[in-house]
Parts: C-alpha cells; structure tokens; sequence
C-alpha cells in the first residue's frame, strides 16, 4: 500500500550506524554548533539537526549538553597533549624542540575545525568540571616540557616546572594572538610567526644549560 504524504514532507530516516561512528558523527556535529555558537547558545535541538538524526538518538550517547561538551573538551585536549608530547620526541636538538613545541600550538589554532576555542576560549570555564579540563592542557603540556628542562639543566622540579608554564603560556597566547591579527593570511605566515616566537623562547631557555654550550 502507498501511504500518502498529503503534501507533508517526510524527513529522511538517518542511516543506522554502528555505536562508534555515530557517536563520532554526533560529535563532529556538536563541534561545530559549539564553535559557531559557544555553550550557553548552542541547543540540543541544533545539534541533533546538523548531524540529522531525532534527539533520541543523541541521548541514547549523551545524557545531556555538558556531558557532550565536556566529551568534545577532552578530545581536544587530547590532541593538544598529543601534538605537544609529539613534538618534543621529534628531535633531541633542543632548539629544534622549542620551535617544534610552538609549532604544537600555532597549527593547533590554525586547524579549521576550530576546536581550539573549546579549549581556550571556553565560555563555560566558571563550571569548576570545565575549568579543571581547560587546565589540563597547560599542566600536562607543562609537564611534559619541564621533563626536558630538567634533564637537561638539572634545575630543581619547581624552577623548571615555572620555565615551562611560561613557555606553554607563551605558545598558547601568541598563537591565539597571531590568528586573531593575521587568520593565518596576514603579514605574518604560520612559519614566520612561529620562528619569531620560537627564537624569543629559545634565547630565554638556552641560558639555563648544563654546560657552556649554547
């Protein structure tokens, strides 16, 4: 029998997918809302429509927004933590390493999902939950990067945990600063702000060496 519209149009079933990849396809979806939108904006409602599936079906993963916010909030550290660990094995040359630290935090602004203003720019860091995920970022990138001070200045944990919250704050701030001003188009090109500010930071670290080389 064919069943009659009566000038209705049907939405289209969204096709079933495994667990996995609809989880993944929700959180892109929920990506980009919150980016374009911020927290406080965004609805379920909107989310729901730009994957295209019912908001029982974005339940059945996510009990509600701040859940799936705080699932997105993750990845994104994740991939900042990642790029930054990354970098750091890449070379054993520490001038290299610093460069290659702040390259870590310009390419991860300059992506164009724009996740990195869940994590740096996040309209919903008076929520203690969100704050302590923002913060991650900054103490396990920090860690990571005074492991490297240490070893090779022998300064006490304390002293280099401070050097390397600077230089993480220095790659966070100037990258932000540098999409802002210039998105990557401007006077300015990735590389070129990149070996400004990396040779800032390397002229300031390298005074702490081990030995006399520089």
């Amino acid at each position: 029998m064919v069943r009659e519209s009566y000038g209705v149009e049907e939405r289209p079933r969204a096709v079933r997918l495994p667990r996995r990849q609809r989880r993944a396809q929700l959180m892109s979806a929920a990506l980009e809302v919150f980016v374009a939108q911020g927290y406080h904006a965004a609805a379920m409602d909107d989310i729901a429509e730009r994957a295209g599936v019912s908001k029982p079906v974005l339940y059945q993963h996510f009990p509600g927004k701040l859940e799936l916010y705080l699932a997105l909030l993750d990845e994104s550290c994740d991939t900042m933590i990642a790029n930054c660990r990354a970098a750091l094995e890449s070379t054993k040359d520490n001038k290299e390493r610093v460069a290659a630290a702040m390259d870590a935090f310009f390419e991860y602004v300059a992506h164009d999902t724009g996740a990195f203003r869940l994590v740096f720019e996040s309209d919903l860091t008076n929520e203690p939950v969100v704050r302590r995920h923002v913060e991650r970022v900054t103490t396990e990138c920090a860690d990571l990067i005074a492991g490297v001070i240490r070893e090779d200045t022998g300064l006490p944990q304390e002293a280099a945990r401070l050097l390397a919250v600077a230089l993480v704050g220095m790659g966070e701030v100037s990258a932000r600063f540098w999409l802002k001003e210039d998105g990557g188009l401007g006077q300015l090109t990735r590389e070129q702000a990149v070996a400004l500010v990396s040779g800032l930071a390397w002229r300031g670290i390298r005074g702490y060496p081990l030995t006399d080389e520089q």
